[in-house]
């Protein structure tokens, strides 16, 4: 490109120089020719008016006189009437500039220049125009290498930009060049590479998420499973299997859920449904683990109340509750349902040693964790209480509780409200 652009820009001033050039050095020679002339001409008429003033006063006329009273350095020939003819000065060679002109007196003045001078005259008007030319020439270059290289290092570093992102580097530059469409580019390379950049972190955070949602309940249903395989008794595999269509039909439904929070955390399938089922499926599902912990896993409260969400979403939020209590909490586990307001409330509560209070405001923020785990827990429980409409909480840091607030059914809120502990 800086190659075209320099060839392209050298071609346009040529042109312009052979065009304006040629007229320009025509002008200047007629210019020059006529100047000549003129001056020539004007010589002889004044050798004429001299000559007629001495003539008719009566004074001799000879070169040496005429040549003192003239002052001209010109060849110079006065043809008088009757008389021989007068020369001033020498004759020049070649070709000559003639001017004339007649006296009053019928005489005849001719004065010849050599043509030379102004053969030199137009010689130094060419050699000028020339060097206006190349200087011309040589700053047209300067110009066009100066805004070849103008474009062509933006162009270039846009193209290792468009590398970057297709090698799977999307963070935006923010390189502008003073160039308007330039800089335009430069705009949507960068928009393109923090949408990229946001595509990159929905799929890492989904994986993670996945990972960390699903580890739980392929345990336990592996668990179950292996139940099932050791066991002869006929009813004791049909309730083991049971249990494990019923967890392998939750893992379908945190999968669907995990899918729809990544294209969308906003969008909810929320439904009216008793809470009381999905807190007695979550103490059954993990009892079995605080037991081989040798710690208890209660529950306590109101009854009977119907919440709206999504129940595989709020059996996920109470189970990473669960768990979160199980790996950094200690003593008994208790799960408390009450009712504030409008609101259903499911508190999970332990007799450990509490959140620290550096932690406590960033408990909920991605790879944030009290010991040495994936800090995921949390962040995607919150997330999925948020897209039903509901929120969760840390309520207590000492011991800790943690609080799931999810809307009540219409029709089922004549309850007293409660405040919150």
């Amino acid at each position: 490109m800086r190659r075209r652009l320099i060839s392209s820009t050298l071609a346009v001033v040529l042109v312009v120089i052979g065009v304006f050039g040629v007229s320009l050095v025509l002008v200047e020679t007629r210019t020059i020719s006529s100047s000549a002339q003129e001056s020539v001409d004007s010589e002889a008429v004044r050798l004429a008016s001299i000559v007629d003033g001495r003539l008719i006063g009566g004074e001799p006329v000879n070169p040496d006189i005429l040549a003192d009273q003239s002052g001209a350095e010109r060849y110079a020939r006065i043809e008088i009437p009757g008389r021989e003819p007068i020369e001033v000065g020498e004759r020049p060679e070649g070709s000559v500039i003639r001017g004339t002109a007649t006296g009053e007196q019928g005489e005849k003045v001719i004065v010849e220049e050599s043509r030379s001078g102004v053969t030199r005259e137009v010689g130094r008007t060419l050699l000028i125009i020339g060097a206006v030319a190349l200087l011309a020439v040589v700053a047209a270059v300067l110009l066009a290498v100066r805004q070849g290289n103008r474009l062509a290092s933006p162009l270039t570093d846009l193209a290792e930009t468009a590398e970057r992102l297709g090698s799977g580097d999307p963070r935006p530059r923010h390189r502008r060049y003073g160039v308007p469409e330039l800089d335009r580019v430069a705009d949507v390379l960068d928009a393109s590479a923090e949408r990229i950049g946001r595509m990159l972190t929905a799929e890492r955070r989904l994986a993670a998420d996945a990972s960390h949602q699903l580890r739980t309940p392929l345990t336990a249903l592996s668990m179950r499973l292996e139940e099932i395989a050791v066991t002869d008794d006929l009813e004791t595999a049909h309730e083991e299997a049971t249990i494990a269509l019923a967890q392998v039909e939750r893992l379908t439904d945190v999968v669907e859920r995990l899918l729809t929070n990544a294209r969308d955390p906003r969008t909810g399938s929320a439904v009216a449904f008793d809470l009381d089922e999905v807190v007695k499926q979550q103490i059954e599902e993990w009892r079995p683990a605080y037991r081989s912990a040798g710690r208890a896993l209660v529950r306590s409260g109101k009854t009977g109340m119907r919440a709206v969400g999504t129940p595989g979403a709020v059996a996920q939020v109470l189970a990473a509750l669960i768990e979160n209590s199980l790996m950094h909490g200690g003593g008994t586990v208790a799960l408390r349902t009450r009712v504030t307001g409008n609101q259903a409330v499911v508190e999970v509560s332990d007799e450990g040693p509490g959140v620290p209070v550096d932690l406590g405001a960033r408990i909920f923020e991605r790879a944030i964790s009290g010991r040495n785990s994936t800090g995921i827990g949390l962040a995607v429980a919150r997330d999925l209480a948020e897209a039903d409409g509901g929120r969760l909480e840390l309520v207590q840091l000492k011991p800790a509780v943690f609080a799931l607030f999810l809307s009540r059914e219409a029709g089922n809120r004549e309850d007293t409200p409660r405040p919150i502990r």
